[in-house]
């Protein structure tokens, strides 16, 4: 379903791209499977869906096996598949493993004024002890125009605050395309821009995360980090979200609803 000589042509360029390892790819998949892939995910208001609204991310999620049409669960199956995994691995030079559990990953939909602030992702899966090293994000919101926001952003990080320092990198959204990024390396990213579309369109993606054996010495993150924007800083509310958003216990009584 992937052509993996694509992912093996960027991977020079992947290691040395800043803020950390990662690399775009446009026109990643078949152009009618991708169509398909589109067309599968369900109505924003469908009420298996995950939703997700605080001054620190608007969005909807699922990741239930049960609930994907065919083409997705096919491929997502393909995705963690012995095969595409070692490759995967092998052209980035880490032992990988697939999360069949999709832990944060599955469909993700952001509205019109969908929001997602710089975070840190989890940093060793709750259930697997293994360490979340590698992204995958495709996004298939067709006929998406850079008015409507919804840019990826990539932001540096500040050493002594443990922050997002400046936003280093902006990757407009367009259909079919790829992010790949090592999420490992204070790998700060998010929404740099809010989703504005008049409510005529959903920013649409499919998101997955390979796993790697964690480092002798790690930090047991389970949660996501996340930071405020520039107009949330030295908000006491929004820090006292932010602490309460990366307790692994905390986090479901304030912010998922069904």
């Amino acid at each position: 379903m992937i052509n993996t000589d694509i992912i093996r042509k960027e991977i020079e360029g992947y290691k040395v791209a800043k803020p950390f390892p990662h690399m775009v790819i446009d026109n990643f998949l078949d152009r009618d499977l991708a169509q398909k892939l589109s067309n599968e995910f369900p109505d924003i208001n469908d009420t298996s869906l995950f939703n997700y609204s605080n001054p620190l991310e608007k969005k909807s999620a699922l990741n239930d096996w049960n609930k994907f049409p065919q083409n997705t669960y096919s491929f997502f199956e393909f995705l963690c598949s012995n095969d595409f995994v070692n490759q995967l691995g092998e052209i980035l030079g880490i032992k990988l493993y697939p999360d069949f559990g999709l832990h944060g990953g599955g469909w993700h939909m952001h509205p019109d004024g969908g929001k997602l602030n710089p975070h840190l992702d989890y940093n060793i899966h709750p259930k697997l002890g293994l360490q979340r090293r590698i992204n995958l994000i495709i996004y298939l919101s067709e006929d998406w125009q850079p008015e409507y926001g919804g840019h990826f952003g990539l932001w540096s990080n500040n050493e002594e605050s443990n922050r997002p320092e400046q936003l280093v990198k902006e990757v407009e959204i367009k259909f079919n395309r790829a992010v790949i990024f090592d999420t490992s390396l204070q790998s700060w990213h998010g929404l740099s821009r809010q989703v504005t579309s008049d409510g005529q369109k959903i920013r649409k993606s499919l998101a997955i995360y390979y796993l790697c054996e964690p480092p002798a010495s790690y930090i047991d993150r389970q949660r996501a980090l996340y930071a405020p924007t520039e107009d949330q800083k030295n908000n006491p509310e929004i820090e006292e979200l932010i602490k309460k958003r990366s307790d692994s216990q905390l986090y479901k009584d304030h912010y998922i609803t069904k």
